[in-house]
C-alpha cells in the first residue's frame, strides 16, 4: 500500500485502486468535501506528474479521456483548487509524494493500461440522490428524473411554468458552466425539444443561471456528472456516426447497492452540517430529498 496524508487530503493506492479521501479542513474547497471519497480503478488513469509549487508541491493524476463523468461534464473548466484529482503536498512530504506516484506508474507499466479514450466511463460519478440550492432554485436528482424547484429571485418567467421536471429519455446532455469574476455561470438541460433553444440561462426553464455564491454553485457540477454518468457514452455517438455498433452504456448500479449508498450519504451530510458547511435548515432539506428519493 503507498499512502500519504496530507491536509489537503488522502491518496491511498493499493497496485489496482486509488482512493483519493478529500481533507475535512475547511481550506479544503466545499465540491471537493462534499463530492467526498472517490475510488479510481487503474484501468482509468492515463498518469501522474508530482509538480513543484511554490514552498510546496502538487500531484497531479490524470485519467483517460471518457473514463470519468465529472470530467466529462465539466469539461476541463473546474478550478484548478476544486480539482479532486489534485493533491497538494507540504514541501517536508514530497518525497512521499514522488514515491506514490511511482507505484501508480509502475503499475502502470505492469498492467499496460491504454493511454487511448475510453469508450465506457470507468468511475460510477457523483451518487444519487443529489441536490444542491443555487441562486437560481433547488435541482435535485434521483437517478431516474431531474426536477428544478425556482428560487424567489428567479425570472417571472420561469416561476410562472411551476418546477420543472425532465425525464432521463428527454434528455439530449448536460451543458455546464461555472461562474467567474466576469460572466455568470449556467447549468442546462437539453431535451429533444429544446435543443435547438437560443434561450439565455436567466430566461430558459430548462436552465439554472448561476449568479450567487461561486463556492456553493460548483457544486452544480455533482449533478451535471451525475446525469452525466447515466446518459449514453459520447463514444456511443461517434461510433453511430462512424456506422459501427455503439457501445454499450455504463450499467447503474444494482438496487441492492441503494442501501449502502444511503447511508453513506447521510453521513456526509452530517459530517458537513456538524462542520457548519450546512446550515439546520440546509441539512434538514437536503436529508428530507435524499430520504425522499429511496
Amino acid at each position: 500500500m503507498a499512502e500519504i496524508i496530507q491536509r489537503d487530503g488522502t491518496w491511498a493506492f493499493d497496485g489496482d485502486t486509488l482512493r483519493i479521501t478529500p481533507g475535512l479542513h475547511r481550506s479544503v474547497p466545499l465540491l471537493r468535501r462534499t463530492y467526498g471519497e472517490i475510488s479510481v480503478p487503474l484501468v482509468a488513469v492515463s498518469g501522474v506528474a508530482l509538480e513543484a509549487a511554490r514552498g510546496h508541491g502538487r500531484l497531479r493524476l490524470r485519467l483517460r479521456e471518457g473514463a470519468d463523468p465529472l470530467l466529462q461534464a465539466t469539461g476541463g473548466r473546474l478550478p484548478d483548487t476544486a480539482d479532486p484529482y489534485r493533491l497538494a503536498v507540504a514541501a517536508d512530504r514530497t518525497g512521499a509524494a514522488e514515491y506514490v506516484a511511482e507505484e501508480i506508474r509502475r503499475a502502470l507499466l505492469l498492467d499496460r493500461v491504454p493511454k487511448e479514450p475510453a469508450t465506457a466511463y470507468l468511475l460510477s460519478g457523483p451518487p444519487v440522490p443529489v441536490s444542491v440550492r443555487t441562486s437560481d432554485g433547488t435541482v435535485s436528482f434521483d437517478g431516474t428524473r431531474i426536477r428544478i424547484d425556482w428560487a424567489d429571485t428567479s425570472e417571472r418567467v420561469k416561476r410562472a411554468t411551476g418546477p420543472r421536471i425532465i425525464s432521463m429519455g428527454d434528455l439530449v446532455r448536460v451543458e455546464w458552466l461555472p461562474s467567474t469574476r466576469h460572466e455568470d455561470g449556467s447549468l442546462r438541460f437539453v431535451t429533444r425539444e429544446t435543443v435547438f433553444s437560443k434561450l439565455p440561462p436567466d430566461k430558459d426553464p430548462y436552465a439554472l443561471d448561476l449568479w450567487g455564491s461561486a463556492r456553493r454553485d460548483l457544486l452544480t457540477a455533482l449533478v451535471a456528472a451525475a446525469v452525466t454518468a447515466r446518459l449514453p457514452h459520447p463514444s456511443t455517438r461517434a461510433a453511430a456516426g462512424n456506422g459501427d455498433p455503439p457501445a454499450r452504456a455504463p450499467v447503474p448500479p444494482p438496487a441492492s447497492d441503494h442501501h449502502d449508498v444511503l447511508l453513506r450519504r447521510l453521513r456526509e451530510l452530517g459530517r458537513l452540517h456538524r462542520d457548519g458547511v450546512l446550515t439546520d435548515e440546509e441539512f434538514a432539506r437536503t436529508k428530507a430529498v435524499v430520504l425522499r428519493g429511496f
